[in-house]
C-alpha cells in the first residue's frame, strides 16, 4: 500500500466552504481522477483519507494537509496534477509527496497566520499588538456547545507582529487604496482548547479596544512544526522529501545489458 501526502489550498470565495464540503469535492476528485484509493472494511466502506487539523470555515490557507492511501503506485506530481484539474479552482493541489516517514500529524504543532484588518491604522494596530505581547494572560471567551467558556489566548500565540507589507500574502487587489488597512503576522501553537485567530482579535479587542469596522480576512500562510530556538515553523514535508532523496542515491544504477 502506498501513502500519499498532499498539500493544498483554500482561496477567494472557496475559504468559505466547510471541511465537510472540501472532503465531498475531494472524494469526487478522487472518482474523477480515477485515484487506486484504498477503502476501510465494514459496512459501509469509505476511502482511506487522513485530513489533518483544517483551517476555520470563512478563513483562506496555503497549507492545508491530508493523506490518501492507494492500492498501487503512483507518481505523486502526476497525481497531484490529476486531483488539481479535478478540483474547483481555489480548491488547488500544490503539492504531494510519497509518505515515507511516520507521524504527519504530529509535525502540525502550530499555524503562522496573516490577519488582514480593512479600516485600520497600520499605527493603531501596532499599539494593540504591544499591548497583547506585553500582556501575561489575555481572557477571552467563546460559546462552546456547553455554554461560554473562557481561556488565556496569550500563552499559545508565539508571536504577533506587523510585517514588512511588501512580505505580506495579501496583494494589493485585494485591499481598498484609499483606506488604512493593518496586517498582522500570527504564529499561534496548536494547544488545547485551540486559539484560533478570532481568538486573538477578541483579545486584541480586550487590551486595546482594537475593533476593526469589517470583519478580518483571515488566511493560514503555513502549518508545521515549531521550532522553539529560531521561533519559526517548519515544513511538515520536508522530511519526506528528504527520504526520498536519500532513498533515490543510495539505489544501484540498473545493470547494463550486455550486447548480444
Amino acid at each position: 500500500m502506498q501513502r500519499i501526502r498532499l498539500r493544498y489550498t483554500k482561496r477567494g470565495r472557496l475559504r468559505f466552504t466547510s471541511h465537510r464540503d472540501f472532503q465531498r469535492a475531494f472524494e469526487r476528485a478522487l472518482r474523477r481522477a480515477e485515484v487506486p484509493m484504498a477503502y476501510s472494511a465494514g459496512f459501509t466502506p469509505h476511502p482511506k483519507v487522513s485530513y489533518a487539523n483544517a483551517a476555520p470555515t470563512g478563513t483562506g490557507s496555503e497549507a492545508e494537509y491530508l493523506e490518501i492511501a492507494l492500492t498501487a503506485q503512483r507518481d505523486p506530481e502526476q497525481l497531484r496534477i490529476l486531483l488539481d484539474e479535478s478540483l474547483p479552482a481555489g480548491l488547488d493541489i500544490v503539492e504531494a509527496v510519497e509518505a515515507r516517514t511516520p507521524g504527519l500529524a504530529d509535525r502540525l504543532t502550530a499555524s503562522v497566520w496573516e490577519l488582514r484588518l480593512d479600516g485600520v491604522p497600520q499605527e493603531e494596530a501596532r499599539r494593540a499588538a504591544d499591548a497583547f505581547n506585553a500582556a501575561e494572560t489575555v481572557e477571552v471567551q467563546r460559546l462552546a456547545k456547553n455554554g461560554v467558556r473562557t481561556f488565556d489566548a496569550r500563552s499559545a500565540v508565539a508571536s504577533l507582529e506587523i510585517p514588512d507589507l511588501t512580505e505580506t500574502h495579501s496583494s494589493q487587489a485585494d485591499r481598498p487604496t484609499d483606506q488604512p488597512c493593518a496586517i498582522l503576522r500570527l504564529v499561534v501553537r496548536h494547544v488545547t482548547p485551540a486559539v484560533r485567530p478570532d481568538d486573538v482579535l477578541s483579545g486584541l479587542r480586550a487590551v486595546a479596544d482594537l475593533a476593526p469596522p469589517v470583519p478580518a480576512a483571515v488566511t493560514r500562510l503555513a502549518q508545521g512544526l515549531f521550532d522553539e530556538e529560531t521561533g519559526t515553523v517548519t515544513d511538515p514535508l520536508a522530511p519526506d522529501r528528504e527520504a526520498a532523496e536519500a532513498h533515490s542515491t543510495a539505489e544501484p544504477p540498473a545493470a547494463a545489458t550486455a550486447p548480444a
